[in-house]
């Protein structure tokens, strides 16, 4: 899988056992609230929000749950208002990682976040530090289910795809211009294909090679910041050997 974000597709089978937990709902959640607290409640002229009630679908939330979410994002109902912080530093080898965090106590997620680098091998940076090794995408995820491989790639190219990807054996992978996310989605869905993600990734430009031990560390690394409640997106340009990668 060169050429694109390994640890995507892994967080979205990832993401499958999550929501069985509840895990999934508590990110959702916070990204439902924000999204609406920013750009308002109407889904059809926030992108943001539109991107978390697909997100919220996916996981089987219910209706109900995340219309209260929103709902405390636009000040209907009570809730936390959560600040969003972008997080930079290197794992294991001088592997580039970002991370999107919502939170509610900003020195305590600092530190927290401070504390799992140093403990997986890695270092908090300072802002700006490895972002520009990513590029801003739109990221859709198609099941092999939905149809062979030249159906699927022949409709992401007509709808404005980007980039196409049938490496891993479960999922179509396609990229967008960030702009393009929604108008590729919906174009994908009335050609009768099934999307279970779409959303704007980080994207690395760069990879970096990991075997051995550094590779265990670096797997250990990215389980500790997805399982922290705060964090709501990981992105790394690590490569790795698919085996280590594989969901448990």
């Amino acid at each position: 899988m060169s050429g694109h974000n390994k640890w995507s597709t892994i967080k979205h089978k990832k993401g499958k056992l999550d929501a069985k937990r509840g895990k999934l709902f508590t990110k959702v959640i916070r990204e439902l609230t924000t999204a609406a607290r920013e750009g308002g409640g109407d889904a059809e002229g926030n992108p943001r929000l539109r991107a978390a009630i697909v997100a919220a679908k996916s996981a089987n939330m219910p209706g109900d749950t995340m219309n209260k979410a929103i709902q405390r994002g636009t000040g209907e109902l009570p809730g936390v208002a959560y600040e969003e912080v972008t997080y930079e530093g290197y794992g294991p080898g001088g592997v580039a990682i970002m991370l999107q965090v919502l939170t509610d106590n900003r020195n305590r997620t600092t530190a927290e976040i401070r504390h799992l680098f140093g403990k997986h091998g890695g270092n908090l940076g300072e802002s700006g530090c490895v972002s520009f090794l990513f590029k801003k995408q739109g990221y859709i995820i198609v099941p092999k289910s939905a149809g062979d491989e030249d159906k699927v790639m022949e409709a992401a190219l007509e709808v404005g795809a980007e980039d196409f990807f049938s490496d891993d054996p479960e999922l179509y992978e396609i990229y967008t211009a960030p702009e393009d996310l929604h108008k590729v989605k919906t174009g994908l869905e009335a050609h009768g294909l099934v999307v279970e993600q779409g959303k704007v990734d980080m994207v690395p430009t760069t990879q970096v090679r990991l075997e051995d031990k550094r590779a265990e560390q670096m797997v250990r690394l990215m389980e500790a910041f997805e399982d922290h409640d705060d964090v709501q997106n990981v992105w790394a340009n690590f490569d790795i050997d698919a085996k280590l990668l594989e969901v448990s």
